[in-house]
């Protein structure tokens, strides 16, 4: 497949993971709730997976491609330019869902209006940047875990797409009162650069333990497989 192709697709269906996961949250969130944000999360992952993951292997998500990378399956001079398309997918969408919150009577832009990621007074649940940092690291870890596994040549094919987009509603369950779950540093630069402020400021957070987990839950996989696989 082209790399235009690949970076097409890594751009579409990053945009519409922070889209519909932050999208939920920001617009519908008083409604649906933790259970429901933690879904839309997932489902936009799964469809896009679906969708696209054919063509660029699915990662939206910059951790998800240093974790691959980490795990010999992604070349590394993919890894930048996945990255970069990644994160502007991102902006692309907060833009957009910027534009559709402020329809509303009285809103103002402002720290969490976008659904960023915090540690400290940032977190929804006031949780120290410890456990936020633990969090992130365990639950990114978590989910390349899952991600190689379900991709790997002997896993059961077809169904990939499910259990990734099942682990990311998980991981969102578990983490959302920590950090809001970034698990993902590409959702996590839209809204910060949108909102400024504490969401700025505490965003290289979520690009180093994001991709600190990734980097792990890769090097671990690769431990799993056999020679054969990775040959």
């Amino acid at each position: 497949m082209e790399i235009s192709k690949k970076l097409g697709a890594e751009f579409i269906g990053t945009f519409v993971l922070v889209l519909g996961g932050c999208g939920t949250a920001v617009l519908a969130g008083a409604g649906v709730g933790t259970l429901g944000i933690s879904l839309a999360f997932g489902l936009t992952v799964l469809v896009m997976v679906y969708a696209v993951g054919h063509i660029s292997g699915g990662h939206f998500n910059p951790a998800v491609s240093f974790g691959l990378w980490a795990g010999g399956r992604l070349p590394g001079k993919d890894l930048l330019p996945y990255v970069l398309v990644q994160v502007m997918g991102a902006i692309a969408a907060a833009a957009i869902l910027y534009l559709i919150a402020s329809g509303t009577a009285g809103y103002e832009l402002g720290t969490g209006k976008l659904a960023s990621n915090g540690y400290g007074e940032h977190s929804p649940g006031g949780y120290s940047y410890l456990s936020a940092l633990v969090t992130e690291v365990v639950m990114t870890f978590i989910f390349i875990f899952v991600i190689m596994g379900a991709t790997s040549k002997n896993a059961p094919k077809g169904f990939a797409g499910v259990a990734i987009g099942l682990a990311l509603t998980l991981i969102h369950l578990i983490s959302i009162p920590v950090t809001n779950t970034s698990v993902n540093p590409a959702r996590s630069t839209g809204p910060a650069l949108f909102e400024g402020g504490i969401a700025l400021q505490q965003l290289w957070f979520f690009w180093v333990m994001p991709i600190i987990g990734g980097i792990l839950g890769g090097i671990a996989w690769k431990w799993f497989e056999s020679k054969k696989e990775t040959e």
